[in-house]
């Protein structure tokens, strides 16, 4: 997929998260389009050196500190982007990383 593709999934995915749940607010199509794009860009540069350091716990728990990863991921979003962007707790970015980890393997393994 690329990585237009990806961000507007993401997009459309945070508006309908943040719509379903209440720990997570996003406040309006354009904020969501930009955290998907800032988010791009930590998961370029920020989360493989993340991902080294949490090696070993990462492998201890066989992969599900990633779901960790992801959702201290998710928070240095809410930071960068600002207030229109944000998480009630660290809980409910972890809810909001499973979930978004969930529905974008489910539909990259429907565009194939």
């Amino acid at each position: 997929m690329k990585w237009w593709q990806r961000i507007l999934i993401n997009a459309i995915l945070f508006l309908t998260l943040a719509g379903l749940y209440g720990g997570f607010y996003v406040e309006s199509v354009w904020v969501a389009i930009g955290a998907s794009i800032v988010l791009g860009i930590l998961n370029l540069v920020v989360k493989p050196i993340l991902f080294l350091l949490s090696l070993p716990i990462t492998l201890i728990t066989f992969g599900l500190f990633s779901i960790v990863i992801n959702a201290i991921m998710l928070n240095l979003t809410a930071f960068f982007v600002g207030s229109g962007f944000a998480f009630a707790s660290f809980g409910a970015s972890l809810f909001v990383a499973l979930s978004l980890s969930i529905l974008n393997t489910f539909i990259q393994s429907m565009k194939e």
